[in-house]
């Protein structure tokens, strides 16, 4: 009996399991199915309300205007450009200084630790970052997107957490055959922290293809703008033409249409870029919740 109902308890678990799941998809789902589906639709049709599971009067005309716009292309450039050489440099730059805080006997290890700590709660601020940003000759300048990206001591924790579990034997082996530091980093570390690595770049990839704060704060030349910024430009002007029309004018529907192809546009590289990463993230993300 206590089996039996056991199973019956597993069973109405996983029901109502199934069905919160479903309801968190759909809800998830919905969105971005009716933003794609808008895009899809006639300027006139998009600017009516209501549900909308398919696209009513199918157009592509707002992909025309999109593609057709040398400024668009050049900002989806710019975001795919600051991703990758973001990405890469905070990997990298992030695993080294982690390698050498996973070593206990490094001199001065505690005094980093701390200032690293301090780091995670506290900022200078809005104003003292934009002095140091003009100070340090970043303002106008693609570099803004980079330097300033290269070390987070939120994912160093993560990295060096994983570098301790692999066995120091290999390091040891490499030092007797005449290895250096550099040569165990490179070809020993590196290679066996894929999981790790492709879960830091993941993250840092999406802050980066995400992130238009940083053009918005930091660089006023809009050829250096990324797609975000783009996108952001459009929605204010959209919000503007609809502060200033009255009832006797009709709302122009062209910005609208340029918007809706940009956030389809802007979203597909991450969605095509995620199941290549997705075995590596799941094995990241379980760095640590397994102790032996």
């Amino acid at each position: 009996m206590p089996k039996v109902k056991k199973m019956k308890e597993n069973r109405v678990f996983n029901a109502i399991n199934l069905l919160c799941i479903s309801v968190f998809t759909i809800l998830i789902i919905f969105p971005i199915w009716d933003i794609i589906v808008a895009s899809f639709s006639s300027p006139q049709a998009q600017a009516s309300a209501g549900i909308r599971l398919w696209p009513k009067e199918f157009s592509i005309e707002s992909y025309k205007l999109v593609f057709n716009d040398a400024s668009i292309w050049n900002a989806f450039m710019i975001s795919v450009l600051k991703t990758v050489v973001g990405v890469i440099t905070h990997v990298f730059f992030t695993a080294m200084v982690a390698y050498g805080m996973s070593k206990r006997n490094l001199l001065g290890r505690n005094f980093y630790t701390a200032l690293g700590v301090g780091t995670m709660f506290f900022s200078g601020g809005m104003i003292p970052t934009y002095l140091l940003m003009k100070d340090l000759g970043l303002l106008d300048s693609f570099w803004v997107y980079i330097i300033p990206s290269l070390f987070s001591y939120f994912d160093m924790i993560i990295i060096m957490n994983f570098f301790r579990e692999i066995p120091s034997s290999l390091e040891e082996s490499a030092t007797i055959d005449g290895a250096g530091v550099w040569t165990i980093f490179m070809k020993i570390i590196m290679p066996l922290s894929m999981p790790v690595l492709a879960t830091i770049a993941l993250f840092n990839g999406v802050f980066q293809w995400n992130d238009y704060m940083t053009a918005k704060l930091y660089i006023s030349n809009e050829a250096l703008h990324p797609i975000q910024m783009k996108l952001y430009t459009i929605i204010v002007q959209q919000q503007a033409q609809t502060m200033q029309s009255t009832a006797s004018v009709v709302i122009p529907t062209t910005s609208l249409s340029i918007q809706l192809a940009t956030i389809v546009i802007a979203t597909v590289p991450i969605v095509l870029v995620y199941p290549f990463l997705q075995k590596y993230f799941i094995s990241g993300m379980m760095i640590g919740a397994v102790k032996e």
